[in-house]
């Protein structure tokens, strides 16, 4: 008779430095912002103090600095919902309680340019990952307080710029050049906003381990009306990403997150 003990994931490595992030308890705050890429993280830093470099393994750097006298980590997922289930997990289990995504997304809707904020009100889980943790139809949702005060701060810093602010429901994809043209159609006919790569995860882990997420990100590209990446967007991109980064900042400090 076989004596093997299969591994309960959910119950190893508990209070101990994390194998992915390489991130242990005591190491970050309360709030983490979560870009994609790592070589974003730098930026969230540009707008903090003290700063210090806690990890950087794999797709995953991590640094905390204090905003207006609030500790702050940023942390970086990668790409897709498998490696930011895997950052969202491992930093609640080191004591983040609360999440907000800063990324790019490429818009789906007329007059959504780049450079213009999105903010999450929900998620077309259009992934796999998270049906590994729930049935199909649960909805992939933001905390509700997170998203409208995101919105609202967005909207103080883009006044007089040439940037809008828009809200809706975006779609998380997995795999990003198989997203043709019918299926921009698709989701444009359905309403969806933007597209991206990691809400569908984040929203779904959070909910489930009940801790707080939302998502701003900047407009990349419109799919829709035929901008993509190689439309010489990266100015307005960043102008986006320094905004919606400091919209974050500004939210973990007002809700104490």
């Amino acid at each position: 008779m076989s004596t093997a003990s299969p591994v309960d994931k959910s119950a190893a490595g508990l209070d101990e430095r994390q194998f992915h992030i390489g991130v242990a308890p005591g190491e970050v705050s309360t709030v983490a912002l979560l870009p994609g890429d790592p070589f974003r993280v730098p930026l969230v830093a540009e707008f903090l103090t003290d700063v210090q470099t806690v990890a950087h393994n794999r797709e995953h750097m991590t640094m905390t600095g204090l905003y207006k006298g609030r500790k702050i980590t940023a942390t970086s997922t990668g790409m897709g919902c498998p490696s930011t289930a895997i950052a969202v997990e491992e930093l609640i289990r080191v004591g983040v309680t609360s999440f907000i995504r800063v990324g790019s997304s490429a818009g789906l809707q007329p007059g959504v340019k780049p450079g213009d904020l999105l903010v999450s009100e929900g998620s077309l889980r259009n992934d796999g990952t998270t049906a590994a943790y729930a049935h199909h139809g649960y909805p992939a949702v933001p905390d509700l307080r997170i998203a409208l005060e995101l919105a609202e701060v967005a909207r103080e810093l883009t006044k007089g710029t040439d940037a809008a602010v828009h809200s809706g429901i975006n779609a998380s994809d997995d795999a990003f050049y198989a997203e043709t043209p019918e299926w921009i159609a698709e989701l444009n006919r359905l309403g969806v906003l933007n597209v991206e790569m990691e809400s569908a995860a984040l929203y779904v882990v959070a909910r489930l381990r009940g801790v707080r997420a939302g998502m701003i990100c900047s407009t990349s590209s419109n799919l829709f009306d035929g901008t993509s990446l190689y439309s010489g967007v990266e100015e307005a991109l960043k102008e986006g990403w320094m905004r919606s980064i400091e919209a974050a900042l500004e939210v973990a400090v007002r809700l104490e997150l």
